[in-house]
Formats: structure tokens, sequence, C-alpha cells
């Protein structure tokens, strides 16, 4: 499963990109207007950083506009994937793109029948929004599983599976296992994947223990090995 953060902020995105896991990035009208900056500068800025899937989306409410608008944001960088909400105006509009080549991401999917109709569209992600599923004392984690299967069974549908409204950890694990293609996470979560206090504890008594060497200097001793292998 491939990893994206969710999120328009920059240094965010650059820290989680140094890590070497990131594949791409989610943003949203919020995001964008969360961050204060320039929507398209904003937007090039990530895709020059990631150099994958960075997720940009229109806010026309209309198939004619949402065409324009993805036509238009698609010209921004080659790695822009056109964001649409599941609607009827987007599922037109998602077609209308993806017959000219342009990836498009569905987005605000709750239920399977969203997501076959999105793939038969032509979508390059659909996004279930699991988070948002829970809220409702529903199972998030279940829209996943069976949009896997409605794929599965399908072979001519390619549209991969974007878990979205990630809320913690666990989420990230789960959707692995349901057979998510991706999961767009908010920085804090993805922050919370790598730290735990056993590996931080572990961590540091290794490097106590570590301090009762004499000679703790590994790169000369390497450096003075490897000169007198030869």
């Amino acid at each position: 499963m491939k990893l994206f953060l969710d999120s328009a902020n920059l240094d965010h995105i650059k820290e989680i990109h140094g890590w070497g896991v990131l594949a791409g990035v989610t943003t949203n009208p919020s995001l964008i207007a969360k961050e204060g900056g320039d929507f398209l500068q904003t937007i090039h800025d990530i895709c020059e950083l990631v150099q994958g899937p960075v997720s940009a989306e229109v806010v026309a409410q209309d198939t004619a506009g949402m065409i324009r608008e993805g036509k238009l944001l698609a010209q921004v960088h080659e790695h822009v994937v056109v964001k649409v909400p599941l609607i009827a105006a987007g599922l037109a509009a998602t077609r209308a793109l993806a017959d000219e080549g342009i990836d498009v991401n569905v987005t605000l999917c709750f239920q399977p029948t969203q997501a076959l109709l999105a793939a038969l569209a032509g979508a390059a992600f659909i996004s279930p929004f699991l988070g948002r599923v829970d809220d409702l004392a529903l199972d998030g984690m279940g829209l996943i599983r069976e949009i896997r299967d409605v794929y599965d069974n399908d072979f001519d549908l390619e549209t991969q599976v974007l878990a979205a409204s990630i809320r913690h950890p666990r989420h990230v694990t789960e959707a692995a296992l349901a057979g998510a293609d991706v999961a767009t996470i908010p920085y804090g979560v993805f922050v919370k994947l790598l730290n735990h206090p056993q590996t931080a504890d572990g961590n540091r008594q290794f490097l106590a223990d570590w301090d009762t060497v004499p000679d703790k200097d590994i790169e000369a001793q390497a450096k003075a090995f490897l000169a007198a292998k030869g």
C-alpha cells in the first residue's frame, strides 16, 4: 500500500518526504485555504517536491466548469491529479477528463455503488472516507473491503482505492489489510506511525550502553579496518 500525505503545508510535506516513504499528496480547498498561499503555486511546489500524484480539487459544481478547471489544473504540473466530488456532474467530468488522459481522483465516497460508478466513469482513484463513515456508527473499514471486492471482481476496473479520512494509526494498518492501494494520512497521524515510546526507550538504552565502550568512533574504526583489509 502506498502512503500519501493529506496536507498543503510545504514544511510538513518536506519533512515526511525526507523519510523516503512518501508516494504522493492529496489536497482540498480547505487545506489550501488553511495555508493561505497561492493555490496554483502551492500545487506546483508540492508536485516539484514529491514527484508523484498530487490531488488538486476543482471548486466548480457543474460538469462544464469542472472540465474547464480540471484541464487547467492538469497543465500546472504533470503530476497533478484532478479531484472531483462524487456527484453526477463529477462523474460526467471524470469521463471527459479521463478520455483526454487526465487522471482523476473522485472524492467523498461513502458506499460501494458510488465507487463502482466512479470506476466505470474512468477514475484513477476513488477516495472512500472511512473515518466519516465510522462517525455515523457504521463500518468504515468494511466499506474499503467491499470496494476492494467489487473492483477485484471486474478486471477491467483499474481504479485505485485511496483510503481517506484516516483518524489514527490503526486505520492505516486496517486499510492495508483491507486491500487499499493507497492511504492518505494527515500529518499528525503520519508522525504517530513512526513514533513509539518503546522504540525511543530502546534507542536511549542502546546509546547509554554504547557510551561505556572505550573507542566509540565507528567511522574511524571502519576506515582503519577496511584499509588494513586492503
